[in-house]
């Protein structure tokens, strides 16, 4: 039997979680880099049929750029995530008592994820 096995089982599943979490942003990424890959041929495709190139459909210059940071960012998160439980795992096993380490890097990252979706979503909601 495992010692400690409810703590690991929670590190496990912590972990999961958060790779869960980056591997959707990961994939909302693609959407939103496929999504700018459409509008951008529609609109070669309407101005290459002698109709004026709807201004609309044309990404802007953040919309070349949101779907990638969601892809780096999603991919940060996993790699951290996957570090974190290595470094609980071996906390674990330890003997010794130790102190609740800083969560400072999780944090960081998780408020510039954040702050990256709430950009994009008020560009989408307030136009180009």
């Amino acid at each position: 039997m495992i010692g400690g096995f409810s703590d690991h089982a929670a590190n496990e599943r912590t972990y999961l979680a958060w790779v869960r979490t980056g591997i959707a942003l990961m994939a909302l990424g693609l959407v939103i880099e496929k999504f700018n890959l459409f509008l951008t041929t529609i609109a070669l495709a309407a101005a290459s049929s002698g109709s004026a190139t709807p201004a609309a459909l044309t990404p802007g210059r953040m919309g070349r750029y949101e779907g990638l940071a969601l892809i780096v960012g999603g991919i940060a998160l996993v790699i951290l995530s996957t570090v974190r439980f290595v470094r609980i795992t071996r906390l674990l096993d330890d003997a010794q008592l130790h102190a609740a380490s800083s969560v400072r890097s999780e944090l960081t990252l998780s408020a510039v994820l954040v702050v990256l979706i709430a950009a994009y979503a008020l560009y989408l909601a307030f136009g180009r």
